[in-house]
């Protein structure tokens, strides 16, 4: 990827992240933040928006670190195990095993005497399906053996990133940092292949333009002569 394409695809992802968490925390906060809207306390709108959007640009990075991350241990990952098919079986043995330990041992740690396992369960079963979602159109835009791969991105690195906020256990944090990551996760690796297409396309025009630069300039000589 080029340098431009790299900064437009850093920044358009920091932004999503920024616009996510600034609406939604709206919503997730919304017995906080209510009467600055009943009161149309505009100046206090704003700089709550502003803080939200701050959240969101920090969890955008993280979100954008993790994913470069994984693309390096994808790489290692076929490169040690040497078939596809092999580090796919691998990948969907280590989802389990994550989505199994979110549901565990958040539940032993922070589950109150007599309170039900199903919201444990119920928030593994979110992230899976928003990975699932996003797995079928990157195998359908790309191809489908990109299928476990985007799947195990969304759901392992989502968790791992998610990581510092879950041992705080604050359902207040746990939802406005989820929707931003599931969301510049989602959006990473499903536009990285334009970016990548653009980049070869930069690549091409000023391969052209120098393979037509020395001929303009022999042509401005002859006619000088």
């Amino acid at each position: 990827m080029t340098i431009r394409n790299w900064l437009r695809f850093f920044f358009s992802t920091l932004f999503l992240g920024g616009i996510i968490t600034g609406i939604f925390g709206f919503l997730i906060r919304w017995s906080e933040f209510q009467p600055y809207f009943t009161e149309m306390n505009i100046g206090a709108i704003i700089s709550t928006f502003i803080w939200l959007a701050g959240v969101g640009f920090t969890f955008s990075v993280v979100s954008q670190v993790g994913f470069f991350a994984y693309l390096f241990i994808h790489q290692f990952g076929l490169g040690v195990f040497r078939s596809l098919s092999l580090w796919n079986a691998v990948q969907i043995f280590i989802t389990i095993v994550v989505l199994f330990d979110l549901v565990y041992l958040r539940f032993q740690n922070f589950a109150g005497e007599g309170e039900s396992i199903l919201p444990y369960i119920g928030l593994a079963i979110f992230i899976l399906i928003a990975g699932l979602i996003t797995a079928f159109f990157k195998a359908k835009t790309t191809s489908r053996t990109t299928f476990v791969s985007a799947l195990f991105f969304m759901v392992v690195m989502t968790i791992l990133e998610w990581l510092p906020v879950l041992a705080t256990n604050e359902e207040s944090w746990l939802f406005l940092v989820i929707f931003p990551l599931i969301a510049c996760n989602a959006y990473q690796i499903l536009v990285l292949p334009k970016y990548n297409r653009l980049s070869e396309e930069d690549r091409a025009r000023r391969l052209e333009a120098q393979k037509n630069r020395p001929e303009k300039t022999g042509k401005t000589k002859a006619n000088r002569t």
